[in-house]
């Protein structure tokens, strides 16, 4: 298909279709990576093969190649005196949203306290540094691996950079934070190092 055909039958802006052809490292959002999916599940058996041979995506296998890597998270737990900066994030749906600690997806190769001050710094606009580890956890609610760390603040005024993820960015009062994030969601050495008592 051509970009204007193709978009067509997706649904979407030809310009969608042509930034995927000239930036193909682009990781689609995930209701834009579902409707891909819709498109190639519902393609003709042909269409799949010719898809696998050009993408060199051959059979589904159970095991995972040796060189893949489990989706890791940088979390930024940013304190600031008596406040600690949080995140309102927007649902991947587009409707619920969440309050979370700034946070970023650690790529293969990159180390948790980079990109916990680099995503930081490009969400709220607030410049910190890593004081030490809290530790790992598997997400209860995402399960998502995630590696917290406790950054003191530096410089910058907290605002929304990323309007696309978050609602909105704030300073919240440690004593009032579990009216943010339920307490039982926090992982509790985060708790322990902000001293927040349930």
């Amino acid at each position: 298909m051509s970009n204007e055909s193709f978009a067509r039958h997706l649904g979407v802006a030809v310009r969608t279709v042509a930034t995927w052809h000239q930036r193909p490292d682009v990781t689609p959002r995930s209701e834009m990576q579902q409707l891909l999916d819709t498109a190639l599940d519902r393609a003709p058996e042909v269409a799949k093969a010719r898809f696998a041979t050009l993408t060199d995506a051959g059979p589904e296998t159970s095991e995972p190649p040796d060189s893949a890597q489990a989706l890791r998270v940088a979390i930024a737990v940013v304190s600031r005196d008596s406040e600690v900066l949080a995140v309102c994030r927007r649902g991947d749906d587009g409707r619920g949203i969440s309050w979370q600690f700034p946070a970023g997806m650690i790529k293969p190769g990159a180390q948790a306290e980079t990109v916990a001050i680099r995503e930081t710094l490009a969400e709220t606009g607030v410049h910190c540094a890593v004081v030490r580890s809290l530790g790992t956890r598997l997400h209860p609610i995402t399960n998502v691996f995630c590696e917290y760390l406790l950054c003191d603040y530096l410089a910058g005024e907290a605002e929304n950079k990323d309007v696309v993820e978050n609602v909105s960015v704030v300073w919240v009062d440690k004593a009032k934070l579990t009216r943010f994030i339920p307490a039982e969601q926090i992982f509790l050495p985060i708790l322990e190092a902000l001293e927040v008592t349930e």
